[in-house]
């Protein structure tokens, strides 16, 4: 009994840390595209079905190694759930290791039934999650100038479109409107990123349906918008990746090429879809080596003192 107790006290703590640790990103009442209708959130199997509430966790460094650069991971999961831990605080944990904060974001799904438009709120949530972090950066000791985003496979695309969109489409009239939602860098694994034929079909279904317009497939590709202010992106794929095609990832660094803008690729030959911090094949292993390096070279990560 004394054993169970302590686990169960551990548990305890473990949830209320948790809770202490998520930060709603809309006050009350003034979560846009919303129809009013109360939804619960709806978690199983370590993935998150239905967002009620959207915000995000925070996962920091200690102060002594604290390199004052964020990160905003957004979770894979199809637009039709969030792989929360695997896609998300895991990675978190991991910034962590290099000095980096993270946010891990946990958006509406477009299933949501409190919806107007399906379509664009992920997106609203991420740009407002941006906005929330810069105005909050002091205060996390952050550099407000050096805050990215992290996708993985859908959660790429909504990382990809935060990096590209330039409409506004999260201001409610508060004080948090003043701040840019642009992210400073993007580090983008197996990412959907276009919504054409090479697209990942459940997540195309999902954010637009299954027959949109030609002009909603353009506006929701990301290659079709990235322009010479986009931020400079480092990208994963697998070339055996079954789920999303490797093409995706290849014709976003084209576009950041073609645009002036810094950008470095990775296709592994092997990791098939299930790129993560742990049981990668063979050289898919180096990929969060090649992270830190890339975030230092690009003057990113403030030297440790």
């Amino acid at each position: 009994m004394r054993k169970l107790a302590i686990v169960l006290s551990i548990i305890l703590a473990c949830m209320q840390m948790s809770a202490q640790n998520f930060i709603p990103i809309w006050a009350k009442g003034k979560i846009p595209n919303s129809k009013g209708i109360q939804v619960a959130d709806s978690i199983a199997n370590e993935r998150i079905y239905q967002v009620g509430t959207p915000g995000f966790s925070i996962w920091q460094p200690s102060v002594a190694e604290n390199r004052k650069a964020a990160i905003l991971i957004i979770p894979g999961g199809g637009y039709a759930r969030l792989s929360h831990i695997i896609s998300g605080s895991q990675l978190a944990k991991w910034f962590n290791t290099i000095g980096v904060t993270a946010f891990v974001l946990q958006h509406r799904l477009p299933q949501s039934p409190d919806l107007v438009n399906k379509t664009i709120a992920p997106l609203q949530d991420a740009q407002r999650a941006f906005r929330y972090i810069r105005a909050h950066a002091a205060e996390w000791g952050l550099d407000p100038n050096q805050i990215g985003v992290m996708g993985i496979s859908a959660g790429g695309h909504v990382a990809s479109s935060v990096a590209t969109h330039t409409e506004d489409l999260s201001a409610i009239g508060d004080s948090l409107d003043k701040q840019t939602f642009m992210p400073n860098f993007s580090v983008l694994i197996s990412p959907v990123i276009s919504m054409t034929e090479i697209t990942h079909k459940g997540s195309h279904d999902k954010l637009l349906g299954e027959k949109p317009s030609d002009a909603v497939v353009q506006a929701w590709s990301s290659e079709k918008l990235v322009s010479a202010k986009t931020c400079p992106s480092l990208l994963f794929h697998a070339s055996d990746d079954h789920v999303v095609n490797p093409m995706n990832s290849i014709l976003y660094y084209s576009a950041l090429l073609k645009n002036g803008v810094s950008a470095s690729l990775h296709i592994f030959p092997h990791g098939d879809h299930k790129i993560a911090i742990l049981c990668n094949p063979g050289s898919t292993d180096m990929w969060p080596a090649l992270t830190k390096v890339w975030l230092e070279e690009m003057n990113i990560l403030t030297p440790l003192k």
